[in-house]
């Protein structure tokens, strides 16, 4: 499939005081909407590579979590549910009531949220990555994970985490990931009434296959794929494969949902 070229505008729409970056692409196609949602630490353009690929068929926006990338900062780290609150009110900025929202890592429990809460606001999503597996419930041990993670992660992702790393800070992150690790996520994912594709890459040191298959089963409408080849960010390292994953998922579930 050879994609047209679209560009990228960049706007700062302020919620709840805080200006927030916000990647937009300029096509405005008669499709799904699609919300890009980036992991911890780091800001949304890592997933821009797969950003891209979607943008020839779908509206596609990615928006800095505030304390995030070019974002705002808030006074303090804001935990999983405060996180989703401010993406459901930038959702009101651009004008979007509905839309797919596809998050990796973080980004996964911050969609699993706001699903949970708002089933009106989230259309279907997709799970790259999801964190945090039950069976690391510790700062220490998710950390060990992450650092074998970046041994199989392409050489070129490793500037840009280096740089929104520093942009965000040690204690920021830090403190986020406790929360993250904290987060009720298992209790949450029976209430996702949206079809949910979880994906996994599968050199993914920081979810194993066996969290996966746990989360589908939770999940009242999911399912699963493994990425050959790819990493944790797969919508870095293997965004064509993603990208025909997404289109796949919504075009059968988003945009020709089953009859009740």
């Amino acid at each position: 499939m050879i994609e047209s070229a679209v560009e990228f505008s960049t706007s700062w729409p302020t919620v709840q005081g805080l200006k927030i970056h916000t990647l937009s692409s300029d096509n405005r196609p008669a499709t799904s909407t699609i919300v890009m949602v980036h992991g911890l630490g780091v800001s949304a353009r890592y997933m821009l590579p797969t950003a891209r690929l979607l943008a020839s068929r779908y509206r596609v926006l990615l928006p800095d979590l505030p304390g995030f990338g070019r974002s705002g900062l808030p006074s303090r780290a804001l935990d999983i549910s405060e996180l989703a609150t401010y993406l459901l009110d930038w959702l009101v900025t651009q004008g979007i009531s509905n839309a797919v929202f596809l998050g990796n890592s973080l980004g996964c429990q911050v969609i699993v949220d706001l699903a949970a809460r708002r089933p009106d606001v989230v259309q279907a999503a997709i799970l790259v990555g999801p964190t945090i597996d039950p069976q690391a419930p510790s700062v220490l041990a998710q950390l060990a994970r992450g650092a074998r993670d970046l041994l199989h992660e392409p050489w070129s992702l490793l500037p840009i985490l280096l740089a929104d790393y520093l942009i965000t800070g040690t204690g920021r992150m830090l403190r986020t990931l406790r929360f993250a690790i904290d987060d009720p996520l298992v209790q949450k994912l029976p209430r996702v009434e949206a079809p949910t594709l979880i994906v996994r890459g599968q050199h993914d040191t920081i979810v194993p296959q066996r969290w996966i298959e746990q989360i589908v089963r939770l999940l009242p409408h999911g399912r699963w794929e493994v990425i050959a080849g790819a990493t944790h960010a797969a919508n870095y390292s293997a965004p064509e494969q993603l990208r025909d994953l997404v289109i796949d998922f919504v075009r059968d579930e988003a945009e020709c949902p089953a009859p009740p």
